[in-house]
């Protein structure tokens, strides 16, 4: 089971004038279970359809099925195309779990020319398996991406190139859904009420981890066990409830409304990505009242922008995510002298102190800061994960007041796009 510990956001860790004091957050004990009946309440009456996912046995078993039937034909590469949560959570996943025995997995979701040229090129596509993520089949970049791949897979295998082609849509309208009925191509579904960012446990995150060997029970499981903590009516042991608390006190109590997702393990670097855009998108919905995310990694960003969160204007606060248990890389047990410090030791045990350092730092000049602990880095824990920062942002909209579904300023972009490209073609 995972652990979070806020007790560094705390104000008997970093002063009253920094941290959070008990009387603040027992202000919040009795709203937060009031939230948390609504929130079964709302569930109950068919709203926060992405809460279900997990129970979903029939869909984990028919992802499985695919997955299975991928493996049977010796496919070698999968090129995943998405954008927002239909690339970042696939692209978090291929992280954790690619290896030297899973299939290559590439995500696309950029329409740089000289990445797709690249990527177009090298790829083998006789041995290539295609996935579309996207629910309507009306976004630019997956879709135009798509076109792309689509010729040239068309080229290699004719008319069998539907075969090797999935996509993930809606699975009655839109025109993603009659494309792949007009050419033959399976698709499986994103249930009609759930939106890209929280599609995690839909195929858009069932696939990719059974195509990367992962465990979809597992998986499933650990969103299960964190649903069931995330119902409690007691704030201290609702871990979505208590993380969105300590947001909301630490940006309208204290201000700081900058909330820097920093996790400490290259597997884990897309997370921070993927909540950035679960928070920003869900909640950036007031000029003046929302959490501001920024994504960060560890130890990179240590020398980037450690010394403006060390002395700069106290606009932000850490969460750190790292995981326990991590594979044994030794370090030569004879280094030069002023090296010999480290001899011997794994580089986990180097990330771990690299994380204990800058969290001490933080806490020495009264800067909040809270961890979430993985015991370590697979299906079972990742579910566990996902489910609980996709159950922090229903508290979060709770207490800011904020409704976390839809995007209509993100849909105004697009529309304004569409417009542009539509006027005719330049070469």
């Amino acid at each position: 089971m995972l652990h979070l510990d806020v007790s560094q956001t705390l104000a008997k860790s970093i002063t009253p004038s920094m941290g959070i004091p008990d009387q603040e957050i027992a202000g919040l004990r009795s709203p937060v279970r009031r939230y948390a009946e609504e929130w079964l309440a709302e569930r109950g009456r068919g709203e926060h359809a992405w809460s279900m996912d997990p129970y979903n046995k029939q869909m984990v078993e028919r992802v499985k099925e695919a997955a299975i039937r991928v493996k049977a034909e010796g496919i070698e590469t999968v090129v995943w195309i998405g954008i927002g949560g239909s690339g970042l959570g696939p692209r978090l996943i291929q992280e954790a779990f690619e290896g030297p025995n899973t299939v290559e997995f590439i995500v696309l979701d950029t329409l740089d020319p000289a990445v797709l040229d690249n990527y177009l090129s090298i790829i083998n596509w006789k041995a290539t398996l295609l996935v579309i993520a996207s629910k309507s089949g009306d976004t630019l970049e997956p879709m135009s991406i798509f076109f792309l791949c689509w010729e040239h897979l068309q080229k290699a295998r004719r008319e069998r190139a539907a075969e090797r082609v999935i996509a993930i849509t809606d699975p009655e309208q839109g025109f993603l859904h009659g494309f792949c009925l007009d050419n033959g191509i399976q698709m499986l579904p994103i249930p009609p009420g759930v939106g890209g960012r929280f599609s995690i446990f839909t195929p858009i995150g069932l696939l990719p981890l059974g195509l990367l060997d992962g465990d979809l029970d597992s998986f499933a499981r650990g969103a299960k066990e964190m649903d069931t903590l995330c119902q409690q009516p007691i704030l201290d042991e609702n871990p979505a409830a208590l993380l969105a608390s300590i947001q909301y006190l630490l940006d309208m109590k204290r201000g700081y409304n900058v909330r820097v997702i920093m996790q400490y393990g290259q597997r884990l670097a897309q997370l921070a990505r993927w909540n950035q855009q679960l928070i920003a998108e869900s909640l950036g919905k007031k000029e003046t009242l929302n959490p501001i995310p920024l994504a960060a990694v560890g130890t990179q960003d240590q020398h980037s922008l450690l010394q403006q969160w060390m002395a700069g204007p106290r606009r932000t606060w850490h969460l750190f995510v790292r995981e326990l248990e991590k594979p044994r890389l030794y370090l030569p047990e004879s280094l030069p002298g002023p090296w010999k410090y480290i001899a011997g030791k794994t580089t986990g045990q180097l990330l771990d102190a690299c994380y204990e350092g800058t969290s001490r730092a933080l806490t020495s000049v009264k800067r909040p800061h809270a961890t979430i602990s993985l015991t370590r880095l697979d299906s079972y824990h990742l579910g566990q994960l996902f489910f609980l920062l996709l159950a922090e942002v229903v508290f979060l909209g709770k207490l800011y007041r904020l409704d976390p579904y839809g995007q209509p300023a993100v849909e105004a972009g697009k529309q304004i796009t569409k417009e542009i490209l539509s006027r005719g073609r330049e070469d």
